[in-house]
């Protein structure tokens, strides 16, 4: 077994069971190695050790969870991982910087933009900018956008795994549909990263994103957050802007590395494609 093949094993593993056994043992089991060269393997391949991929995934799909959905926030704790209400507490602090009662409240005040009042859409400067064409390599992905991170780490494993990051640059996310316009399960979109080589390397699909005018809103904050962003972008500044929208789907563009960065100092561009 190549050990791309491993890593990516692993990942999945990983995601397909948040509440499960993640322990060095099992994980090492999954991979098909020794305990003590899994690990070494892992850390030297991905940047991070078993423990930090689990907790960061964790505690993520937490955070997803807990502005989606009314689940009680001790149980959404548990299915992902944590059993205890405390350690849940303060594992998602450390890493989110607040509470998940206090981030799923201020989530919530963060309503879509058509359901809140009139004056109460927390409004971000937006840019327009020329952006150049890119071409992507990445996974492509079905089903929630909040999900598309399996995807994420998969193409970053097999980057890593082939020592390809000389030749790409940021992270890019392409969302097709609109979530509140299409079912969940069928939202379509695309994990990937911007591809300076040559020929698309074997087991990555790619696609295109067209150059031109572009609104460009630079949102500070979670992952699970952006759509605090988005609302902003439709609802508050693209009805007094005088610009329409380009036929072409919005894209993310990942300015700094969520395994360095604390939650709250994550830099996105939410861009817009322009007519």
């Amino acid at each position: 077994m190549r050990y791309e093949d491993r890593l990516l094993r692993v990942l999945t593993y990983i995601h397909d069971n948040p509440e499960g056994d993640l322990s060095l043992d099992r994980l090492a089991d999954v991979a098909a190695m020794s305990r003590f060269h899994w690990h070494r393997v892992f850390h030297a391949m991905t940047g991070e050790t078993c423990a930090q991929v689990v907790r960061r995934m964790r505690l993520h799909r937490a955070a997803g969870r807990l502005v989606r959905e009314q689940t009680a926030v001790d149980e959404i704790g548990r299915d992902c991982g944590y059993p205890n209400p405390r350690s849940f507490a303060h594992a998602f602090r450390a890493s989110y910087g607040t509470s998940p009662t206090a981030f799923r409240k201020a989530g919530r005040l963060d309503a879509p933009a058509l359901l809140q009042r009139t004056g109460e859409i927390k409004m971000h400067p937006v840019e327009i900018r020329d952006h150049t064409a890119r071409r992507l390599i990445g996974l492509p992905h079905r089903g929630a956008y909040m999900n598309i991170g399996e995807k994420f780490e998969a193409a970053a494993a097999m980057i890593a795994a082939r020592n390809l990051w000389g030749q790409c640059g940021p992270m890019i996310g392409v969302y097709f549909d609109d979530p509140d316009a299409v079912d969940e399960k069928d939202l379509r979109s695309f994990a990937g990263v911007e591809w300076c080589g040559d020929e698309i390397p074997d087991g990555f699909e790619s696609t295109e994103i067209t150059g031109g005018r572009t609104a460009v809103l630079t949102y500070k904050g979670p992952y699970a957050t952006l759509k605090t962003g988005y609302d902003a972008l439709y609802g508050g500044w693209l009805p007094t802007s005088g610009e329409t929208p380009a036929d072409a789907p919005c894209y993310e563009v990942y300015l700094n590395d969520p395994r360095e960065t604390a939650a709250e100092d994550l830099l996105t561009d939410l861009c817009m494609p322009l007519a």
